[in-house]
């Protein structure tokens, strides 16, 4: 009798490193998701990128701007809020910046788990949508990984927001909420545009754009369906988000 040696049935074959599916996101997002499809999710080298960058980012925007600015930038860019601060007492006022401040603080610092909890709760909608909407056959661990590097254009926008700043850009014109001229929003005055036609504005970012993409070709590659059914989840969900945001927009800002 010979030896007959039996492969083990369940393991990961060998796959492309941290870095090469990083690079392939850029150059050929096909092969770093199929690369997860074949049980690769490891996705701790994007999320480390979105760390350090935020938090690059949050130094140099309390470096040159400061997180009190930051609060008061956001309110003159709301009519609104600008109105219901002139009614305060100065002691009313400095208390509401105090709080507007500590809360844009801690956003900044809390940015990491934010980060897990949105990646989270988007990935259980693209697998609900994908699985039970196309019939597809992904995996709540596959959608996360896809998420995670699909999102790695945002570290563009990212570094474009650090130039900005430190190129000079005035304290008191700068805009958290839309910081890098990545979209249309960018080459309009948010005080002078309608806030739902601003909204939406912002809302067309080809950096944006170029995550759901990925996004669509990822989700459609580890569920084992149709290219158009990855970009119908992407996009479709949030082509109703930009709606809803600039309907809110519109009646709040």
């Amino acid at each position: 009798m010979t030896d007959q040696v039996v492969q083990p049935t369940g393991e990961v074959t060998p796959g492309l490193t941290q870095m090469e599916r990083f690079v392939d996101t850029f150059t050929a997002p096909s092969k770093t998701f199929t690369d997860i499809k074949l049980g690769h999710k490891s996705w701790w080298l994007p999320f480390v990128i979105y760390v350090v960058l935020g938090f690059a980012f949050y130094g140099v925007v309390n470096a040159k701007v400061g997180m009190r600015q930051v609060s008061e930038n956001q309110i003159k860019l709301s009519p609104k809020a600008e109105d219901q601060m002139a009614q305060l007492t100065p002691e009313q006022r400095e208390q509401r910046m105090k709080i507007s401040t500590a809360i844009t603080q801690g956003i900044f610092l809390g940015g990491p788990i934010v980060l897990l909890i949105m990646g989270a709760v988007i990935s259980v909608v693209l697998l609900g949508t994908i699985n039970f909407g196309f019939g597809g056959k992904a995996k709540f661990g596959s959608i996360f990984t896809v998420w995670m590097y699909a999102m790695l254009p945002s570290c563009i926008k990212t570094i474009l927001g650090i130039a900005v700043l430190l190129a000079g850009t005035a304290p008191d014109s700068f805009n958290i909420k839309n910081f890098a001229p990545t979209n249309l929003g960018a080459f309009l005055n948010p005080i002078d545009t309608n806030a739902g036609l601003y909204s939406l504005a912002t809302s067309l970012d080809v950096i944006t754009i170029w995550s759901l993409v990925l996004v669509g070709i990822g989700t459609a590659i580890v569920a084992g369906t149709k290219r158009s059914s990855g970009y119908i989840a992407s996009f479709g969900w949030w082509a109703l988000l930009v709606i809803v945001g600039a309907g809110i927009a519109a009646a709040f800002g």
